[in-house]
């Protein structure tokens, strides 16, 4: 299972705060430990989850540094300001046994 974090908002996201949480089980996201989706963030998400799942191997996908391996770092796709109204999310990965 993989716990996705929101670890840091650049900007005004208009879904998330800061410690939202996204569980998944893959193939399935937890609705009930979730506290909100956003299309956008789905997006990247979504790419990295199953390898994720299967093959915990966060530096080796360039999604952390050495040091800090048992977490992986992705973000939202939006951009912020001063092109769009809203912001970046940055998203810290983590397996939950």
């Amino acid at each position: 299972m993989l716990e996705i974090l929101v670890h840091e908002i650049r900007g005004n996201c208009p879904v998330y705060r800061e410690g939202d949480r996204i569980m998944i089980n893959d193939p399935e996201i937890d609705l009930e430990k979730t506290d909100a989706l956003c299309t956008h963030a789905l997006s990247t998400i979504l790419h990295y989850t199953t390898i994720l799942e299967r093959k915990w191997c966060p530096v080796e996908l360039g999604l952390t540094v050495e040091g800090d391996e048992e977490h992986a770092y992705m973000q939202c796709v939006d951009p912020g300001e001063p092109y769009t109204d809203g912001g970046t999310v940055i998203f810290r990965v983590q397996r939950i046994e």
